[in-house]
């Protein structure tokens, strides 16, 4: 337990940190998820990819994740939208070359 006031004071603050940053980092994990299974399912997949490059956008400009974090993270997501994009429709790269 803290003992001096200053000690007592950050103790609450980083509680209260804590729990917002846990909710803005849910929902990243929440939107990377829906995006993930969308980019499966081939249900609006470019929607729920663009949704979560946004939150992943806001989680960085609030501090709670690094920017190559969520660069990282980004760069995942859409080489896993274009692979599935590109097998989907096979006819427009044979037609291309």
């Amino acid at each position: 337990m803290p003992n001096t006031k200053s000690a007592k004071k950050r103790l609450r603050q980083e509680r209260k940190r804590r729990l917002y940053n846990r909710s803005v980092k849910s929902s990243v994990k929440t939107a990377i998820k829906k995006a993930r299974l969308a980019i499966a399912n081939g249900l609006d997949a470019e929607a729920a990819v663009r949704n979560a490059i946004s939150t992943l956008d806001r989680a960085v400009k609030k501090g709670v994740l690094h920017p190559n974090n969520a660069a990282r993270r980004k760069s995942r997501l859409m080489k896993l939208f274009n692979n599935a994009k590109a097998s989907s429709s096979p006819q427009q790269a044979q037609v291309g070359s």
